[in-house]
């Protein structure tokens, strides 16, 4: 499952962070970042990102140019949640929970097999994702607890604190976390286009089942990524085959701030302190659009000036603003 994802870098950041080997070429790549209109959505870099939002994806660069090999990547800025080709009218209306798809009878789906008979397979980039525990049967869902997904770093590198990052580097530069989608292609009555995706998924590993009995497909490896985007060397079915559960992920517990999609602050994919306190929101950081977060922080910020040696016991989080999506393998009518 993946309902939130974290991707705070500008395009060219992402550029510099999806170099890959081109056979061809004996110097690393760089994919060109490919600007579309999608209706008049852009991508914002964010620490907490939803369905319906625009982010950067690598596809083969053969689907906008047959002239180019379908080994070469370029990035394209796609919406979160897959609209159907065949819906009519508003785009925001189609009623289907698409962010997310099972690999069990993809092929067979109505929704998603056209797609992936086409090709249209996509690499999601994000520095990581959040999932709340699931298994954790007796709290509410806004109590559950939130962890921050991501791909192991190099030595020295902290995903949760950009100040390690030297993006223009080599050692610095941070390991994505790539997960295995599919894309279409929505055109309005206008003739305008809007590319959208839905991520893969599956039955969690032992690894990751505490968490959550679903878990995102994820590309662990440069060579697992140009399988996935090389339609015409890989065929579908064995691209679906090549698909596992990633044993290289790694996690830490976060602040339930990260509930409210609105909440765009600094400190949702920050680690838990060791003694359990929740981060809070520094100077600088979005101002929570939450009334019960600002009475929150109001009533805070009172009792630290009436008497700052004693600590306050924090109410419990918000509920998060839109219920968690169901996941569900669609099959339109």
């Amino acid at each position: 499952m993946c309902g939130r994802t974290c991707l705070t870098l500008e395009p060219k950041e992402v550029q510099c962070c999806c170099k890959y080997q081109n056979p061809q070429q004996s110097k690393p790549k760089t994919p060109e970042y490919r600007n579309e209109f999608n209706c008049g959505r852009k991508y914002q870099p964010s620490h907490n990102i939803a369905p319906t939002d625009i982010t950067p994806v690598l596809v083969s660069a053969a689907h906008f140019d047959e002239a180019k090999e379908s080994s070469e990547r370029i990035i394209v800025p796609m919406m979160w949640s897959m609209v159907p080709r065949w819906h009519k009218g508003d785009y925001r209306k189609h009623g289907l929970t698409t962010n997310n798809c099972r690999l069990e009878g993809l092929a067979v789906s109505k929704l998603y097999g056209p797609p992936l008979a086409a090709g249209h397979r996509c690499v999601i980039l994000c520095e990581g994702f959040y999932e709340w525990q699931t298994t954790a049967k007796d709290l509410k869902a806004s109590e559950r607890p939130a962890f921050y997904i991501h791909m192991p770093q190099n030595e020295g590198v902290k995903i949760e604190d950009r100040s390690t990052w030297n993006l223009a580097g080599t050692d610095g530069t941070i390991n994505l976390l790539k997960m295995a989608g599919l894309f279409d292609v929505w055109e309005d009555e206008n003739g305008d286009k809007l590319y959208s995706y839905t991520v893969i998924t599956f039955e969690s590993n032992k690894k990751f089942s505490a968490i959550h009995h679903r878990i995102p497909a994820i590309l662990e490896t440069d060579e697992e990524v140009d399988a996935w985007l090389d339609f015409r060397r890989v065929a579908a079915t064995r691209a679906m085959n090549m698909l596992k559960p990633s044993e290289t992920i790694q996690w830490y517990g976060v602040s339930n701030l990260v509930n409210n999609s609105r909440n765009k602050s600094d400190q949702c994919n920050k680690p838990i302190g060791k003694d359990g306190t929740k981060p809070t929101i520094g100077k600088g950081n979005a101002t929570p659009k939450s009334k019960m977060m600002q009475s929150w922080l109001i009533v805070k910020k009172r009792n630290l000036e009436d008497d700052p040696t004693v600590e306050k016991k924090e109410p419990t989080a918000s509920e998060p603003d839109r219920k968690k999506p169901k996941e569900e393998n669609v099959q339109a009518d």
